[in-house]
């Protein structure tokens, strides 16, 4: 099998490893609520989205 002729450097290393991380979730404020909310997505709380009802949420009878 074929070995490497020369020890790849730190920098190429770090070079490539550049993008193996993991990044945290976005979150935002709903408008409605002030619930923390992934981008994008339907507040759980209040079922709000983008200022409009999208999903009635059951609540607490």
């Amino acid at each position: 099998m074929a070995h490497p002729k020369r020890r790849q450097s730190v920098m190429r290393r770090d070079k490539r490893r550049s993008h193996d991380f993991l990044t945290p979730p976005e979150l935002v404020t709903c408008n409605h609520c002030g619930a923390a909310v992934l981008k994008h997505r339907i507040c759980g709380e209040c079922g709000y989205y983008r200022g409009k009802q999208a999903v009635e949420i059951k609540g607490e009878a």
